[in-house]
């Protein structure tokens, strides 16, 4: 008998539970227009009061993964295992973590997204580089990836299609912090890209998504034990997102210290972040026995030049510029820069991230809406972070712009508000606070 959709919307509303078998035909009815919009938007507020149990989130997201496409990676040897970060302020551990572990013999295909309100987005950082193309079909993602040992590009169509309708809804009506909805969404696409295990970095505090430790720890969680279910290795990481990830907050200028980092140079906390997700991944490939090897792995292809070289690969393999990895002047450029000087001698206490990344989309680095343009040139650099001293009237960042109008005079305001500095100096916190290890 073909099930109803009011009365499965119903049974969600009442707290009831929905078995796999009619998740699957609401999933297929969005597609065949059976399931119209309107009744999947008064499904997915249900979800989001009533929640859904381990065995129902699998169910969905198995339904939206099977909606598309499962890429077949099989003629390309090795375990390909991917990372996927939930977003915050300076975080561009992937175009740094990605090179590495293929250089050190790990296949990496990579879907990534793009950015949207204070976050920033992988694919908009990429297409600062000149050429760089990220549209590439599903034949040339395995091309890229067979020649260079990782592939970076957007969700194509055939990719979990139901999970774009969906977002577009959760969007619409307010339904987007579910934790079951997003663990879905993630892995659906994820897991349909071709991979064998999947390291997560779940970030927590005032730029993340999940401000809450106790949030994230949930998601990652769901999303460790989903992927379980489903077959795959799964580590995750909890991660503070209280100030920026790195010195860099833009597109060109986070590409131009993903490079200083491929070099071995860069921050400590975005290196350091960077090698321990990619150690996690070196091992989920079965490319280091112990963290502590692949570490040391990880350290080597930087130090021989061979990271940086796949990047410079991955590149040119992409129609981008290659020249621009090895003259960061050949990557976009502001036409004004604007220092934020410290209001007093003493110590840079906090760095709030939210503001930051408020102000750097502000100046055109980000997207309030999804059609926004992107200004790829423009940005924040960081002088001072949280536990540094600093004197008066000492530059704690340089505000990256290209005109000098109001929204640069807003953008200084919330970064000038974003610092704090105190007389004693704080201990600033590892950034690394959890690990959850659901390999199989």
């Amino acid at each position: 008998m073909t099930p109803r959709a009011v009365d499965l919307i119903r049974r969600k509303r009442d707290g009831g539970t929905l078995d796999p078998c009619e998740i699957e035909w609401l999933i297929k009815g969005l597609k065949t227009g059976e399931v119209p919009e309107y009744q999947w938007s008064a499904l997915l507020m249900a979800i989001l009061w009533r929640g859904m149990t381990r065995e129902e989130t699998e169910a969905l997201t198995a339904s939206m993964m099977d909606s598309g496409t499962i890429v077949d990676l099989s003629m390309i040897p090795g375990r390909k295992i991917d990372k996927h970060s939930t977003g915050g302020v300076g975080d561009k551990t992937s175009l740094i973590l990605a090179p590495i572990v293929a250089a050190c013999g790990v296949p990496v295909p990579m879907v990534s997204g793009r950015g949207l309100g204070h976050t920033g987005g992988t694919l908009d950082k990429l297409e600062a580089i000149p050429g760089f193309r990220i549209d590439l079909d599903l034949d040339g993602y395995r091309r890229v990836l067979d020649a260079c040992g990782l592939v970076l590009i957007g969700q194509t169509k055939e990719i979990a299609p139901a999970d774009k309708r969906l977002y577009a809804l959760r969007d619409a009506t307010a339904t987007v912090e579910s934790i079951p909805l997003i663990t879905a969404s993630i892995l659906s696409k994820k897991l349909a890209e071709g991979i064998d295990g999947l390291v997560l970095d779940v970030k927590t505090g005032d730029g993340a998504f999940m401000q809450r430790v106790e949030d994230a720890r949930a998601l990652a969680e769901s999303m460790c034990r989903i992927g379980q279910g489903l077959g795959k290795d799964v580590v995750a990481l909890i991660t503070r997102m209280d100030e920026p990830l790195g010195k860099a907050v833009g597109n060109a200028v986070e590409i131009a210290e993903c490079v200083r980092c491929l070099r071995g140079e860069g921050p400590s906390d975005l290196r350091d972040l960077s090698i321990a997700l990619a150690a996690e991944m070196l091992v989920l490939g079965r490319a280091a026995a112990t963290l502590e090897e692949a570490r040391a792995r990880c350290f080597q292809v930087i130090h021989d030049g061979s990271a940086l070289d796949r990047f410079r690969r991955v590149v040119e393999a992409q129609g981008g510029d290659p020249k621009a990895i090895d003259d960061l002047t050949r990557l976009p450029l502001p036409r004004v820069l604007r220092d934020v000087p410290a209001p007093r001698k003493g110590f840079v206490t906090a760095v709030r991230a939210r503001p930051i990344g408020h102000a750097a989309m502000l100046l055109g680095a980000g997207r309030a809406r999804a059609e926004d343009s992107i200004d790829h040139s423009v940005g924040v650099l960081l002088n001072k972070k949280c536990g540094d001293r600093v004197h008066r009237g000492e530059p704690l960042c340089t505000i990256l712009a290209n005109a000098d109008d109001a929204a640069l005079q807003e953008a200084t305001r919330m970064i000038t508000e974003a610092f704090e500095v105190g007389e004693s100096a704080v201990q600033v916190p590892e950034v690394i606070l959890e690990r959850l290890d659901y390999s199989i």
